[in-house]
């Protein structure tokens, strides 16, 4: 796509207009120098460029502006990508060769086993189960190794097929293409719903293929923490900020939302929904075969750092770069 349009938007949890700037353009680009930098250091000599700009670049671009709701604090880029040219990124998204995906569905397959554990101990039982945006399988992986029978549903061909390669039963298309008929009793969404463009109606439609006693489980970046940790990174130049931020893929925002406790909970709500456990968390090891000793060390240290903080309270769920929440219908 050569160009991208956009448009103006109002809160999408709360409809409200009234916002706060946390990073303007000059902002973006500053981030967007950063993160350049901070990987490049990090990258081994002779590290192919493709490897450096699936680091440093993502699907979307950088927003040209990240605000936050006054009413129900969502953090967001405001303006946005049109809905259209949104779908055509992920549904057309290049670089999926099968060595790469075959990479990601490793690495991943390890990292999600804490997140089927999780499910687990929410739903008291392995089940039937859906993954939305279920890309490489990882997950889906994962669950079949806890007991589970879960399923997924993608919107990109090559992910699809690879999934299906691994004996995966997965739908292409989006989660309106599961008919409301079916139940389940698990709908996971895993580092998607800040990329959709309607996440209020995926929450809406996932909640109708849940069992009456199911479990909608969902993980997202943490506004919150990219708001509270950007200032401290750029404008102060605080070196563990920035190496917090880009190890936990926050640095240049490139996500369409940042969702906060506060804002999941009446996204939620509004669904039929009830939010039952919050897991603070980070982002999933990112260092590979390109990645210089030190630097995959400190990418370790860092984050196991926020995970101990969390888990000895020393910080609020709010300071995780990742939220983790299940939720069950209302009664």
């Amino acid at each position: 796509m050569s160009s991208v349009a956009y448009e103006l938007a109002r809160c999408h949890v709360c409809g409200a207009a009234e916002t706060d700037e946390i990073a303007n353009i000059d902002d973006v680009r500053a981030e967007v120098e950063a993160l350049w930098a901070f990987h490049t250091r990090r990258m081994r000599p002779g590290t192919p460029p493709k490897r450096l700009l699936d680091r440093a670049a993502f699907s979307e671009r950088p927003p040209v502006r990240v605000v936050r709701c006054r009413a129900c604090g969502l953090v967001y880029r405001n303006p946005q990508e049109r809905e259209r040219e949104l779908r055509e990124i992920y549904e057309s998204e290049d670089g999926l060769e099968p060595e790469v995906l075959e990479g990601l569905h490793c690495t991943q397959r390890e990292s999600y086993r804490a997140q089927a554990r999780r499910l687990t101990g929410v739903h008291d039982t392995a089940g039937t189960g859906l993954e939305i945006g279920s890309y490489v399988g990882a997950f889906l992986a994962a669950a079949r190794d806890a007991g589970w029978r879960f399923e997924g549903v993608d919107v990109n061909e090559a992910a699809v097929c690879f999934a299906r390669s691994k004996g995966f039963s997965v739908t292409e298309g989006t989660i309106d293409a599961i008919p409301l008929t079916r139940r389940f009793d698990a709908v996971a969404i895993w580092n998607c719903l800040d990329q959709l463009a309607d996440p209020r109606h995926v929450i809406a439609r996932a909640r109708g293929l849940l069992k009456p006693d199911g479990v909608l489980a969902v993980r997202v970046p943490n506004g919150e923490a990219y708001a509270r940790w950007r200032h401290a990174a750029i404008a102060d130049g605080s070196r563990v900020a920035r190496a917090l931020l880009a190890h936990n893929n926050l640095l240049t925002f490139p996500y369409r939302y940042g969702f906060t406790q506060r804002s999941l909970t009446r996204l939620l709500r509004d669904a039929g929904l009830r939010m039952v456990r919050v897991h603070g968390d980070t982002l999933v090891p990112i260092a590979d075969r390109y990645t210089l000793p030190w630097a995959s060390l400190e990418e370790r240290v860092v984050k196991v750092a926020l995970r101990l903080a969390r888990k000895l309270r020393i910080t609020p769920a709010s300071a995780s770069p990742w939220i983790e929440v299940y939720a069950r219908p209302l009664t």
